[in-house]
């Protein structure tokens, strides 16, 4: 199994992606919003997808809640954002979040995906930019902490893995790196890496596109031996899968395989290519390495964390529709957007 997962095309797997996949399987497949239509046909890919890939490959999904949502009405129910999650009081911002992660998460498990790319551990920092913005919690590093705990904990009793992000903090960010690859110039980032040392037993987390120069002046966190061993895997203390952000963004530069073994190189696990480009997973999929035995381990155990996880929780405890009253009762109205942007 080859440490990268990938994007696909369209709404169906097309054979030249299902013969790439047998040739030089990878650790999974993520799906966006140009992959998903309504429930059928998501079950028909995601099967589709299960057929091709190794056993233990990862079918995953961008699902956070608020504008971040691949599964969208009027197919599926709407979550909030994070920041509107926050905005509660501190009881019923824990509660709501677990309830919008077990939502989630039966929605996600219901469509075949094993993970979602949830929740955000970032903090919320006045004046930087919105990329992060109502996807984060709040500005209090303790309540982020709470929160995506919280969420966390609902995605993992309906069965769906987690992924804290972007480690080690993205909130301080004054560009998209989607768009351009911000710098962080501030010495003193305790604050942004609070949130993912209290959670630093996830199993998932990912890497942000960042350059902090009071930690690697010279590579941005993905790229960064220094950023993965030193604070990630050090002073965070994440012994989990890590995996990286999207490496199609346009914050990092170079060819797309060139920057997938990169990111092994410096201590990822997985590099993450989402733009579904077939030529550009071939090139991928050629050039990184199998998961290592390490990665391999820290894979399995983030399977067996999950399954104790499930177990705690009997799957009639999980009824959607009684989850959906009880959040309704939380939180103001969720704005049914129907937008296929």
């Amino acid at each position: 199994m080859k440490a990268a997962i990938v994007g696909i095309a369209g709404l169906a797997l097309e054979p030249e992606e299902a013969a790439l996949f047998r040739a030089q399987p990878p650790a999974g497949v993520i799906l966006f919003r140009r992959n998903v239509h309504d429930p059928g046909q998501l079950r028909r890919l995601t099967a589709a997808l299960r057929d091709v890939l190794p056993p233990h490959a990862e079918i995953m999904v961008d699902q956070e809640g608020g504008r971040v949502a691949r599964l969208r009405p009027p197919h599926w129910q709407a979550h909030p954002a994070a920041g509107v999650i926050g905005a509660l009081t501190p009881d019923r911002a824990a509660r709501a979040a677990w309830l919008t992660g077990a939502l989630i998460g039966l929605q996600c498990a219901d469509a075949g995906f094993t993970i979602a790319a949830a929740p955000v551990l970032d903090i919320a920092i006045p004046g930087a930019h919105d990329v992060v913005g109502d996807r984060s919690f709040g500005a209090d590093p303790d309540h982020v902490a709470r929160l995506g705990r919280a969420m966390a904990d609902g995605l993992m009793a309906a069965g769906i893995l987690p992924v804290g992000k972007h480690c080690p903090g993205h909130g301080r960010a004054s560009v998209d790196s989607h768009l351009a690859l911000p710098r962080v110039t501030d010495d003193d980032l305790s604050a942004d890496i609070l949130p993912f040392a209290l959670n630093a037993d996830l199993p998932w987390m990912m890497t942000a596109h960042i350059v902090y120069d009071g930690l690697d002046p010279a590579r941005p966190a993905t790229l960064s031996p220094a950023v993965i061993e030193t604070v990630i895997r050090g002073r965070i203390g994440f012994e989990g899968a890590l995996v990286t952000d999207d490496l199609a963004m346009k914050a990092l530069s170079g060819a797309p395989a060139d920057k997938a073994v990169a990111a092994l190189a410096a201590g990822c696990d997985l590099a993450l290519y989402c733009d579904g480009d077939l030529p550009s997973n071939i090139a991928v999929l050629r050039a990184v390495p199998v998961v290592t035995p390490a990665a391999e381990r820290r894979l399995a155990r983030g399977r067996a964390l999950l399954a104790a996880r499930r177990r705690e929780w009997e799957a009639g405890l999980l009824d959607a529709g009684v989850l959906s009253a009880e959040r309704a009762s939380l939180l103001p109205a969720v704005p049914q957007a129907t937008s296929r942007a």
